[in-house]
């Protein structure tokens, strides 16, 4: 998280320490200077997303193909300049960290509602002052940096201390980021991602030797003083009387500088009297109110400590090294195989969350652009829990007597407080012949194996029987299916229309250039459908972690929210199909595709009505949901939200098989003359009216 009112700090009182630096000359310099180390800049990608996502629309689920663009244009303009990148993520939450985590996780929950009653209000996504990332980017950039050939790196620990570790280890250039952290480790130079001009490749570089020249501190003073302010480690609030001991008597308290600032100024003139020992630090521990742990201090410095190196705050030995203890001190899986294999895919970004299941039983997932008063729709992390229920039971093997371990989840959702982790009980999925194990579906090979593992996944999402007909598709469409034919039988206030709007985008999406979307124009925001964007894309990531777990019966690429998603995209379908347009209008003319159209309305309907949920017609037209009272929290969602209807008509598609064709545009037109005239609407809904909708040849 950094120091707080650090970096502010340093471009207000120390502009000498902020310089404007050209990496290619800074590249050139280090290839003289370095030869046997070519020119690296580690890039901590967490605190990067936000100025990497640059589409002019973000608010309706994310314009995934337009930023996966971004990230290709952000990797060519370093390869030009013949620097290499290297990414780092946040892999785990440690637990220090837990408290300021859920605090922003409240404080996002706020915004996000703000957010809502604008767009409620106004009916347009907000100005960028309200910016918040697309829900779920962080993972899926994760993914798309590696798909465009990057080396990138998910960390066992805090995300920081490994950059500045490979930073220092590796002897790369500098350190891309926006965290103020980077100028208290003793690392390679810090780089602003954000004043960034990437078409010039200039930026800002922050020196940390100029930072300590006007504070009168060397650098090893530096953790100390980051301790000093309050970090992850010691908590602000434990300072406050200290502050104010040090305000007292610093040179600097009667400046025209604002509070925050004179505290900087204050604490690093008391450091700066202080003999740079062991025992200073001890006596600091004394003197500060730290309660029952007094060695919080003494931790703090040496957790800006890196490999190889010492400080004369803490003699060496005195120190506890804890790199990487976590997950194997507390491992719930016992395989060493399996644990290994998970690890080695976490680290290489080539699998999702089931390392943190895996290493200590917890999960969390951060805030989505979901509308707490919309109580129609239930919290993602609840619509989603059933399936990662039955990916819990894969993932960890029963105990005697059949019973798993729990896994703690922190998810964000509406009526959770976030006050400690849910405990969730793993629930086997229905598999004829029980589940497979981890070994079988990790490592064994064959034709058996893998049908064995796309049946198990399917499992996860009570579609195991549908495989025939999803195996007939192509691979991104399949999963699609997937995910959508779950939410309908999941969430029973879904409709007919919010069916046709997901359809007509997973066809309409296929061909489109990043530049034809961003060119898409909305006239308006609907909140609901902004919902339902923020819904699907979370559902995404849970498709990556049944994947993971069940031994990759997909290619994580056609997982991707590039391949299934546009937000301003699926705005326009849920618009034209809630206002009732005609099957033409929603196909954009494609006569092509109106026979895929069909079938997948028909599968999903299919698999629906086995689980005894009936897709009905409710059109809402133009209407938004404009309460601003909150919801009340229902207990009832923390189940599995499975929908009673009852089918009001026997099954007519039984032994209807079908395929999505293979040859696109004329070739198939060709093929079926009659398409168009076969659709063609009766005169009486020629021009629809509010609350009808005129594509209504299936049952369903």
């Amino acid at each position: 998280m950094g120091i707080k009112g650090l970096q502010g700090f340093v471009a207000r009182v120390c502009p000498d320490a902020c310089r404007t630096v050209d990496l290619r000359e800074m590249a050139e310099k280090h290839r003289i200077d370095h030869p046997d180390f070519p020119p690296v800049v580690v890039v901590d990608a967490m605190s990067c997303v936000r100025y990497w996502y640059t589409p002019e629309s973000w608010v309706c689920g994310g314009q995934w193909r337009e930023y996966l663009a971004n990230l290709e244009d952000f990797i060519k303009a370093f390869m030009a300049a013949g620097i290499k990148l290297v990414f780092y993520f946040d892999g785990v939450v440690e637990e220090k960290k837990r408290d300021e985590w859920i605090k922003r996780r409240l404080q996002n929950n706020k915004e996000i509602a703000r957010i809502f009653q604008f767009i409620k209000t106004h009916r347009k996504q907000p100005g960028r002052g309200m910016f918040v990332v697309p829900s779920a980017l962080p993972t899926f950039t994760r993914f798309a940096l590696k798909s465009l050939g990057q080396k990138t790196v998910c960390t066992l620990q805090e995300a920081d201390f490994e950059v500045a570790a490979y930073g220092l280890q590796h002897n790369c250039m500098g350190i891309l980021g926006q965290d103020s952290d980077y100028l208290i480790y003793n690392t390679c130079p810090y780089f602003s991602i954000e004043k960034l001009r990437l078409d010039r490749l200039v930026t800002v570089m922050y020196s940390r030797e100029d930072l300590c020249h006007v504070l009168g501190l060397s650098v090893t003073h530096l953790p100390l003083f980051a301790c000093l302010l309050g970090n992850d480690v010691v908590p602000e609030s434990l300072l406050e009387g200290f502050w104010q001991k040090c305000l007292v008597t610093s040179p600097h308290k009667y400046n025209s500088y604002n509070r925050r600032t004179n505290i900087l100024l204050a604490v690093a003139n008391y450091i700066s009297k202080v003999p740079c020992s062991y025992s200073s630090l001890k006596h600091l521990e004394e003197m500060l109110p730290l309660g029952s742990d007094k060695t919080l201090l003494c931790r703090g410095v040496e957790s800006y400590l890196l490999p190889g190196q010492q400080s004369p705050w803490i003699p060496p030995n005195a120190r506890n090294c804890q790199m990487f203890s976590l997950q194997q001190q507390t491992a719930m899986c016992q395989d060493k195989e399996i644990f290994q294999l998970a690890k080695e895919q976490h680290i290489q970004s080539e699998n999702y969350t089931i390392f943190n299941i895996l290493s200590n039983g917890e999960i969390e997932c951060s805030n989505s652009l979901e509308d707490e008063c919309d109580t129609e729709i239930p919290g993602q992390a609840l619509i989603y829990r059933p399936a990662r229920q039955h990916i819990y039971s894969i993932l960890l093997e029963s105990e005697k007597g059949g019973a798993y371990p729990v896994v703690k989840e922190w998810f964000v959702y509406f009526g959770n407080p976030l006050q400690q982790p849910e405990l969730i009980q793993p629930v086997q999925p229905s598999i004829p012949g029980g589940t497979p194990n981890l070994k079988t579906l990790w490592f064994a090979k064959g034709p058996d194996v893998e049908k064995q593992r796309y049946s198990t996944f399917l499992a996860c999402f009570h579609l195991q029987d549908g495989m025939e007909e999803l195996q007939a598709l192509e691979a991104p469409v399949a999963a699609f299916c997937c995910l959508l034919a779950y939410l309908m039988m999941q969430v029973s206030s879904l409709s007919l229309e919010d069916l046709n709007a997901f359809v007509a985008l997973i066809l309409c999406l296929k061909g489109k250039s990043a530049a034809q979307l961003a060119g898409l124009q909305l006239a308006q925001v609907d909140s609901r459908a902004v919902h339902l964007g923020a819904v699907f894309v979370r559902g995404l990531t849970t498709l990556l972690m049944a994947n993971s777990t069940c031994g990759f019966p997909f290619r994580m690429d056609d997982l991707m929210p590039w391949e299934q998603f546009d937000g301003k995209l699926f705005q326009e379908k849920y618009q034209q199909s809630h206002r009732g347009c005609s099957l033409e209008e929603l196909l954009e003319g494609n006569e092509s595709l109106y026979t895929p159209f069909q079938n997948l309305k028909s599968f999903i309907c299919k698999v629906c009505m086995a689980r005894k949920r009936t897709i009905q017609s409710r059109p809402r037209g133009n209407a938004f949901i404009t309460g601003t009272q909150r919801r009340e929290f229902n207990p009832r969602f923390q189940q599995t939200h499975r929908s009673s209807f009852v089918p009001p008509y026997h099954n007519q598609m039984r032994g209807f098989l079908w395929r999505i064709p293979q040859p696109q545009g004329r070739e198939y037109g060709s093929r079926h003359p009659d398409r168009r005239r076969r659709f063609h609407l009766p005169p009486r809904y020629a021009c629809a009216q509010p609350g009808t909708f005129p594509i209504l040849p299936l049952p369903c």
